[in-house]
């Protein structure tokens, strides 16, 4: 595992540090009978363009230094791939972090598919170094928008954990791949923002005398392998790693979230909480987890996962007993 820090707006000897900044079609349907409905992508939806569009998305741009981290990393991962794809899918793309890391030398064409229509327009396409189309649409429908057996790569960085259906949706990806087609994926995982979780856990317990949920469900290393592995993908690659944020206090924390378009939409959500509920968490939270500089950190976990549709032409493991060499010659 690797954990590495940022800082927003922390005191400095010298001042603040600032922080980091590292065509269309609508098609939106009801989920499939049967789906057990965790998020209210509608609310989740209206979150991310409020978003993108406030003070001419001065504000969204201001806090991509999580998500142009991760893409960062993520594309270390897809850059150890020694393959040149012709067109690659950008699944729930937000204002394309990761696809303005693509160069011509490792694609020609990117596809950006996002369900906030001001998050996916936000930035102009002289930002990014390969042909770009946009598509309106919502990520859990993915092959009302791609035929099946259609593209060489699909990546997701940082959208899925705001997906009800993982399951259907993973297997809607591979099916939308060719043989031998690339899935490259980056989501939170369930120790993101555990710090957050637990101090208004415990503050609205002492404060109204129960406790409801404002931290989003996320999905689990193991549970992702399991995933990936149900959804028909082989030859799997999961890994963690974490990304530490400074704030001066948890109220800086929860407006970058905001503005990060990171709000609560689980369904039978709270609309508010009330404020010495929040001023008890914040005083909760820099007495459990504040550092000596006056600071509390922010933990993001990050699961990276790399996952590959079935092919007659992929390296296949020898038999059981075909070895010629025993083992116990090379020992």
């Amino acid at each position: 595992m690797i954990s590495t820090s940022l800082r927003r707006g922390i005191p400095a000897c010298n001042g603040w540090v600032a922080r980091r900044f590292a065509s269309q079609s609508s098609l939106f349907e009801t989920p499939r009978v049967g789906v057990y409905k965790v998020f209210d992508r509608g609310a989740k939806r209206l979150q991310k363009d409020s978003a993108a569009r406030r003070d001419g998305g001065l504000p969204s741009r201001t806090v991509d230094y999580l998500r142009d981290e991760v893409s960062e990393r993520l594309m270390e991962r897809f850059l150890d791939i020694k393959k040149k794809f012709d067109t690659v899918v950008d699944l729930g793309c937000g204002p394309g972090h990761f696809s303005k890391l693509l160069e011509p030398n490792k694609t020609r064409k990117v596809v950006m598919i996002d369900s906030s229509k001001e998050s996916l327009y936000r930035d102009p396409d002289e930002e990014f170094d390969v042909e770009i189309e946009r598509i309106y649409a919502d990520e859990e429908n993915l092959l009302n928008i791609l035929p099946r057996q259609s593209q060489e790569a699909v990546v997701s960085c940082l959208s899925l954990h705001w997906i009800n259906d993982l399951p259907g949706v993973l297997v809607q990806v591979k099916e939308a791949l060719k043989p031998d087609g690339l899935f490259l994926g980056a989501m939170f995982g369930g120790d993101t923002l555990f710090e957050l979780r637990t101090a208004l856990q415990l503050a609205e317990l002492d404060r109204e005398g129960g406790i409801s949920p404002h931290v989003s469900p996320m999905t689990d290393t193991k549970d992702v392998s399991n995933l990936l592995g149900r959804a028909g993908f082989t030859l799997l690659t999961v890994d963690i790693d974490e990304v530490r944020v400074g704030y001066p206090s948890m109220w800086e924390l929860l407006e970058d979230l905001k503005d990060m378009g990171e709000g609560n939409a689980i369904l039978g959500r709270r609309h508010f909480i009330h404020r010495d509920t929040l001023a008890a968490a914040s005083a909760i939270y820099k007495e459990l987890h504040g550092t000596e500089d006056g600071t509390i950190p922010a933990t993001f976990q990050v699961i990276y996962m790399i996952g590959w549709k079935p092919s007659s032409t992929q390296r296949q493991p020898l038999e059981r007993g075909s070895a010629k060499t025993s083992l116990k010659d090379v020992l």
